[in-house]
């Protein structure tokens, strides 16, 4: 039986990931996380076989250490600081673990002799492309916040041990993700939550910035076939199909749960916001078969569903440290 080393397996996508390749291949999984905020084992509870978790930092190679007794095939690195207002607001945390976990990770590839390693990237190291056509794989790259810049970094030190090192790997970059289990940080659980409870919905500048949405389980399924069937070397785009305006997003949310839009409020843009981003996704289709499957009404549908059925998960990630982050970052200003 093969083994997966998947780095950041209790966050949001990291755990749907190893929950398809564990219903749906017989992969086993070494679950790497460190278990910051936005990582919880609780969204891995019904696990019970082929199936081991290790706390650990990818920036401390001292926790590294830790896997030196596992065979590894693959590695799969969704570990990471992800949320663009955070990197403003604490940038050296990001690159910390975007920039240094990702190389120490990189050498524990070399030294396992993997058959290949994923690198988790973003469509934000494209930056804004205003009414341009869509980023491919071979856009130039412009990020504009520090997150989108650390992971430009892990990117480019990823392609140079492929150059160098022969490693074999790739790289993903996806859109805007959403799904069961994704923190309430990001905009359409943070809307969900704010919306069942009849709070304020803080939308940043007036609403019109524009982002291509996909389901959760799209995107693992795309990681999965580009980790067995990727090209070494190449960097796939993944995409849902879907640019939304974040205006569109809150209001189909609020049309759904049977809410008020008086519950909107505009409040000051983020620095730097970008405009708009948008993928072309076709390498990914072309080469390796892939295509999103889930439309953005259907999937936002189950997602609503789903943080509606899972009251008690939200209240208690919604919590703590948290309640005072959120007023610092979301509210009214």
């Amino acid at each position: 039986m093969k083994t997966i080393l998947v780095t950041g397996g209790a966050g949001f996508i990291g755990s749907n990931f190893i929950k398809l390749v564990l219903q749906k291949t017989d992969y086993s999984v070494v679950n790497f996380d460190k278990l910051t905020y936005a990582g919880n084992l609780e969204n891995l509870k019904e696990i019970t076989s082929n199936y081991q978790f290790i706390k650990g930092d990818i920036a401390d190679s001292t926790d590294l250490h830790l896997l030196d007794k596992y065979e590894l095939d693959y590695i799969i690195n969704f570990a990471a600081e992800t949320h663009v207002d955070r990197s403003i607001d604490s940038p050296n945390i990001f690159t910390h673990t975007n920039v240094l976990g990702t190389q120490n990770l990189l050498n524990l590839a070399l030294k396992k002799k993997v058959s290949n390693f994923v690198q988790i990237s973003t469509d934000e190291v494209y930056g804004s492309i205003g009414t341009a056509e869509p980023s491919t794989e071979n856009s130039v790259l412009n990020p504009t916040s520090p997150y989108s810049a650390s992971k430009t970094a892990a990117d480019l030190i990823a392609l140079s041990y492929h150059k160098t090192f022969d490693l074999k790997l790739n790289i993903t970059r996806c859109s805007n993700n959403y799904g069961p289990f994704q923190f309430p940080e990001k905009l359409i659980p943070l809307m969900i939550n704010n919306a069942r409870n009849d709070k304020a919905l803080p939308v940043y500048g007036d609403g019109k910035n524009i982002r291509d949405w996909i389901y959760v389980e799209d995107h693992c399924e795309a990681v999965l076939s580009v980790m067995e069937k990727g090209r070494s070397g190449e960097i796939y785009n993944i995409g849902g199909n879907a640019e939304k305006q974040n205006l569109e997003v809150v209001q189909l949310i609020l049309n759904v749960l049977n809410k008020p839009e008086e519950l909107i409020r505009f409040v000051t843009d983020r620095k730097a916001h970008d405009r708009r981003y948008a993928i072309d996704f076709s390498k990914i289709t072309t080469e390796l078969g892939w295509k999103p499957k889930t439309d953005f009404k259907s999937g936002m549908e189950k997602t609503i569903n789903w943080y509606l059925s899972n009251k008690a998960w939200l209240n208690n990630v919604v919590s703590g440290e948290y309640q005072e982050y959120y007023r610092k970052m979301y509210g009214e200003r």
